[in-house]
């Protein structure tokens, strides 16, 4: 095993340059900007607006040197100024290195001398020695530059007078107010040539009164003369522009010392879509410049290496450089010559940097050969792929998060591999993204997804294969390779993304991911290779979710493919881990709340958790106190959970509400408060379940599924399986069942725990353990001869109101499960059994014909045991009657004679406990206004009886004719009595 730190590694061997270490990696500073450079200020103007550090960046390759070099005879050449270049078009793709060239020959043009010490320069004044016989003047003859940037430019009006000065409205006038810039005479000459856009001949004059060489630059020609122009709407200022830019094209041509640089992408290359006639402007001007000029590339794929490390890093001491590509090398070789890497990995690849590892590890270094080969050799050949900007863009974000992660005493690779492209790092990963590697916005946004979720997030902490990597610990070469599933991950994931490659591969072979994974450690092996992506490729949930795999044919090695087709899984795991634990644990309180059924109880509540509130705290907050009303309340399992050593905070909360201990909460309907509580042990198993059934209701809510008809239908039956599984977590979790309890009034009361089985949130379940445990009685129990049985001595005499609260608020009473009817009903029973009397002051018996005689609310009802049977009178000898001492008479036991009257002794003159009073009336006072007042007094007396607790019964049935607000007033005083009142319009 090699440790880095005994070797001169890349890190410490070569410095990033100042521009990507600001940059964060891969912004604009290392995209060229032509703009900034002519016209950028103070922080704004980057480090290679200055000829000098251009050089030191740029790399001399064959057409940049070619192009530069043309650009400078034609400018310096005098009088052999042809044997340059007039008029060159750029027509690359995007990102194919144009802005740098234009750079390149705007530093030609205002600073030749200083280009002319850099190795850029040295190169160009070489060859057009070489081209001309004789040296250039390193001045060049002094050019103007005139530079129109078609993505900063608006047509009219011109808004900057810096660059356009005040009266500048076409492009022509733009273009004058440029080359006359710096001149005394500026106003009257831009005056002067101000009619003649269209004039090849007053054009040229205009060129030729600056009296030195000119170089026009004309970068992204596309943005100002295609969208930019159909915007303005404006046919005449676009006749105007495009006459000036075709007489232009001719003058350059005929114009000595005169040289144009135009950037406009072929249309092949482009896969913008100009609108309206923007086309037809765009072929209009493609045939001047292909008559009038040439066309040019500035890059070539086997350019990228070079270009990479001038721009990336400074000039490094080169026996510090060769050092640490020797150790590189020196560290690498041995493994690739070592059994199965040889023979299945670097055989089986047979490409370039296998053959040749020690050669193409130098070209490359610091990048693995294997990385440089993937992007010279396949991204930089795709057409979307934005070749030189989107290879330093990528690379450079790269190397910042690496030198980053080495700084901090990380694992760094030695040479970094396509494995090693940090998706972690966000800079990194949206330079993957946007690099034009993936072709649309859809699967773009779908290989985010894949990104984030099967290989790493942002956090480094999550992401499939970021997990396998942080949960492996037994694993001897763990230090020399903590992140070999992630690697793995990462060089499928950059193979997938380009689509098809050679010959329609899909994917990465499984010797590309082996070698992607290889440390110089002798200790990580084939095998370990082989194990990392076997657990990658596990369909156990722990793998990648979105891999598809290809089965090796004819003797082929399986491939490995991140399909954003079969994305389903994929999409709930990204969306899984958005969920937080709020999201979960509301989800929970969501279906415990919807799946609560009260059954017998008068009320079910869930009471959801409040963060940042004791467990005390939100009972006492929850308003749960309510008198004759039997209560189930939840409690939210976020909160409240009873087993594993979780139950005491809960257990306490419940005691103190339910008024046991010194500082509980004074309650007085304790007794009739259920609590159900979760089972800790169950509450993993809610949780995860809430997880998923959140990540698919939020996979159902995203674009992906929205005009994705088959991946929405299999969204749905996904998401209610797990609902189905969810709610039934939910439902098996909640197991407890706490109330207040005290069988026997010598003891103090206490918490009774009582538990289900299978755990529910039916109230009628939970009803039926109360009964068991006597706490409740079953539906339909309730009898008489039941509460009889349940009345004490000291019941008896009692107001029914008290009896009636006693069965809510008393722990040793059954709660009734049809609540206050229950009562009426048994006391109604008992009565006409003769087992109980409803008596009123005085022990006298009050008449009950039906349920409505059981009054609660009369302060003067009792109940009472019935009255003892009177012992029978002894008989009287000397009474002649039967029975009687002498017999005779017709008497008979019940107190009747043979003709069926009463008995006529003292019985005869005793007074009637009570009477009763029925009468009728009808009476229509609109013809007889006194019968008001007499039928008013009859009122009264009835209420005075009433009112003083003398009536005992009252049986009415009444109709009365009055105005609406009166009659809905009574009516509604009726109804609080619970008596139905029926209102009809007449």
């Amino acid at each position: 095993m090699v440790e880095a730190g005994q070797i001169g590694v890349w890190w410490r061997t070569l410095k990033l340059r100042e521009e990507v270490l600001g940059a964060t990696g891969a912004n604009d500073d290392t995209t060229a900007s032509l703009f900034r450079v002519v016209y950028g200020k103070g922080a704004a103007r980057p480090l290679y607006a200055t000829a000098s550090y251009y050089g030191k960046i740029t790399h001399p390759t064959e057409q940049l040197t070619e192009l530069l070099t043309g650009l400078a005879v034609r400018l310096g050449g005098g009088a052999d100024r042809d044997l340059g270049r007039a008029l060159v078009r750029l027509d690359q793709g995007m990102g194919g290195g144009k802005s740098h060239a234009c750079i390149g020959a705007w530093h030609l043009a205002t600073s030749p001398e200083d280009l002319a010490d850099t190795d850029i320069g040295r190169e160009v004044f070489a060859r057009a020695r070489e081209a001309l016989g004789a040296d250039l003047p390193e001045h060049l003859g002094h050019p103007h530059a005139v530079v129109l940037s078609g993505d900063n430019m608006t047509p009219a009006p011109a808004t900057d007078p810096e660059f356009d000065g005040p009266w500048a409205y076409s492009l022509y006038e733009r273009f004058l107010w440029r080359l006359f810039a710096g001149r005394d005479d500026r106003e009257s000459l831009f005056e002067h040539y101000k009619p003649f856009f269209s004039s090849k001949a007053d054009i040229s004059e205009a060129i030729k009164a600056i009296g030195r060489p000119v170089l026009i630059i004309f970068d992204e020609i596309l943005n100002y003369i295609g969208d930019g122009l159909e915007g303005r709407n404006n046919a005449e200022l676009t006749a105007q522009d495009m006459a000036f830019l075709r007489a232009l094209t001719e003058a350059v041509r005929d114009t000595p010392n005169t040289a144009m640089l135009v950037v406009m992408i072929s249309s092949e290359k482009d896969p913008t879509t100009l609108q309206g006639d923007g086309e037809t402007r765009r072929q209009d001007l493609e045939a001047y410049l292909q008559r009038n000029g040439e066309t040019m590339a500035v890059n070539e794929n086997a350019d990228f290496t070079a270009i990479l490390r001038r721009r990336l890093f400074e000039h490094s001491d080169q026996a510090a450089l060769s050092h640490a590509v020797s150790a590189a090398v020196d560290a690498f070789s041995p493994v690739l010559a070592q059994g199965n890497w040889k023979s299945k990995v670097a055989g089986a690849l047979s490409t370039r940097w296998t053959k040749r590892f020690a050669a193409e590890a130098e070209r490359t270094f610091p990048f693995h050969p294997q990385l440089m080969d993937l992007a010279e050799g396949e991204w930089a050949n795709l057409s979307g792929f934005q070749q030189v900007r989107s290879t330093i863009k990528i690379f450079s974000a790269t190397v910042r998060a690496l030198s980053e992660r080495a700084e901090a005493g990380h694992w760094t690779p030695l040479l970094i591999g396509p494995g090693d492209i940090p998706l972690s790092d966000f800079e990194t990963r949206k330079a993957v993204l946007t690099s034009g590697l993936i072709s649309n916005s859809k699967t773009r946004s779908n290989y985010q997804s894949i990104a984030q979720n099967d290989v790493v997030d942002l956090s480094d902490r999550a992401g499939a294969a970021r997990v396998l990597d942080s949960a492996r610990t037994d694993a001897p070469w763990q230090a020399t390779n903590p992140r070999a599933a992630e690697r793995a991950a990462t060089m499928i994931f950059l193979a997938s993304i380009a689509g098809a490659r050679g010959g329609s591969r899909r994917g990465a072979s499984d010797p590309e991911v082996k070698a992607a994974t290889m440390v110089p450690d002798a200790g990580y092996g084939y095998n370990d290779a082989d194990a990392v992506i076997q657990a990658l490729t596990d369909t156990d949930g722990s793998g990648l979710a979105s891999l598809e795999l290809f089965p090796g044919r004819g003797g082929q090695p399986p491939r490995y493919y991140l399909s954003t087709q079969q994305r389903l899984p994929m999409l709930v795991r990204a969306m899984r881990n958005t969920i937080t634990e709020a999201d979960r644990d509301q989800a929970i309180a969501q279906r415990a709340t919807t799946r609560l059924r009260k059954g017998p109880f008068a009320l079910a509540r869930f009471l959801p958790a409040q963060p940042g509130r004791s467990h005390r705290e939100v009972l006492a907050a929850a308003e749960l106190e309510k008198a004759r009303a039997t209560r189930l309340v939840v409690l939210d399992p976020a909160m409240y959970t009873l087993g594993n050593g979780t139950q005491r905070p809960t257990m306490d909360a419940v005691r103190i509400f339910l008024g046991i201990g010194v500082d509980h909460v004074p309650t007085q309907w304790a007794s009739s408060l259920v609590f159900l509580v979760f089972a800790a042990r169950q509450r993993g198993l809610a949780r995860k379940a809430a997880a998923e059934y959140l990540a698919y209701e939020r996979v159902l809510d995203g674009p992906e599924v929205e005009d994705d008809g088959d991946l929405k239908s299999q969204a749905e039956q996904g998401r209610d399986q797990v609902l189905s599984r969810f709610d039934d977590y939910v439902e098996r979790g909640f197991q407890h069942v706490l109330y207040l309890a005290q069988p026997d009034p010598t003891v103090e009361r206490n918490v009774a725990q009582r538990n289900l089985d299978e755990g529910t949130l039916d109230g009628a379940k939970v009803w039926d353990v109360l009964a068991e445990a006597q706490k409740a009685f079953p539906r339909g129990k309730f009898t008489g001869r039941a509460l009889v049985h349940n009345l004490r001595d000291s019941d008896y005499g009692r107001p029914l109101g008290e009896i009636r609260d006693a069965f809510w608020n008393t722990p040793r009473l059954g709660l009734l499960p049809g609540g206050e009817a229950d009562l009426r009903e048994a006391i109604y029973e008992a009565v006409r059994a003769g087992e109980l009397r409803v008596v009123r002051a005085g022990d006298e018996t009050v008449v009950v014909d039906d349920l409505t005689g059981i009054n609660f609310n009369a302060p003067t009802y009792r109940l009472a045991r019935p009255k003892p049977k009177p012992d029978p009178k002894p008989a009287d000898p000397s009474d002649p009657r039967p029975g009687g001492g002498s017999g005779g008479g017709g008497e008979t036991d019940s107190g009747e004679d043979a003709a069926g009257g009463q008995d006529q002794g003292e019985d005869e003159d005793a007074s009637p406990v009570e009477q009763q009073l029925m009468f009728t009336v009808m009476k229509n006072f609109a013809s007889d206004p006194d019968a008001a007042d007499r039928l008013a007094l009859i009122f009264r007396r009835l209420f005075d009886s009433l009112d003083r607790g003398v009536m005992s019964y009252l049986s009415l049935s009444l109709q009365a004719q009055l105005p609406p607000e009166q009659a809905q007033e009574i009516a509604h005083l009726a109804e609080e009595l619970g008596i139905r009142a029926t209102l009809r319009d007449l």
